[in-house]
């Protein structure tokens, strides 16, 4: 079934483009906006508007507000742009569960490589090569012992539950290791 109306679950450039692109496709568009917001670019720019209540970044990230302005605004499709809910499985399934197209990965795909864990133990059933890493959370002493185990070469700490590069720290040597996993850990 085409997409005929499309929420964008996203604001500013990314919305635009979004926006953009589907005005190229001949599909109306949606932009959703948060209450300081409403002199917005994406908001004048696309064909409608639904104003979320709360201000600032947080209305984006109410995955039942943003299926509820999906829904009232007679949308057949979401698109998340990327960032805010664009990786949230629980937003894809929302979608899915009142019939909205959600313009990217399936549900299943979102939850799995959600999950850093559990993509990297696929990738190496799989034989995709990975560069050398644990699969188990590490405390400051396991990370010593694994820069240990590859000749004091530089490492990365990266946080399970970081997204977007927060949680992720480049450690060039031991000493640097604890303060890292602190900081990796404060942001994620």
């Amino acid at each position: 079934m085409p997409v005929t109306k499309l929420l964008i679950a996203n604001r500013g450039e990314i919305a635009i483009r979004v926006i953009r692109a589907a005005a190229g496709l001949g599909i109306r568009t949606v932009a959703i906006y948060s209450e300081d917001e409403d002199r917005a670019l994406h908001v004048r720019a696309a064909d409608e508007a639904h104003q979320l209540t709360g201000q600032g970044v947080m209305p984006y990230l109410d995955i039942a507000q943003v299926v509820a302005a999906a829904v009232a605004n007679g949308c057949d499709a979401v698109h998340p742009g990327y960032g805010f809910l664009s990786e949230n499985a629980n937003f894809a399934q929302a979608c899915a569960d009142v019939g909205i197209t959600f313009v990217g990965p399936s549900v299943g795909a979102l939850s799995l490589f959600g999950d850093k864990l559990r993509a990297r133990a696929l990738a190496e059933v799989e034989g995709v090569p990975v560069l050398p890493g644990t699969l188990a959370e590490v405390d400051a002493d396991a990370a010593r012992t694994f820069m240990a185990s590859l000749g004091g070469a530089p490492v990365i700490v990266k946080a399970v539950a970081g997204g977007g590069g927060r949680g992720m720290r480049v450690v060039r040597t031991p000493e640097e290791i604890e303060d890292a996993v602190k900081r990796a850990s404060s942001e994620a």
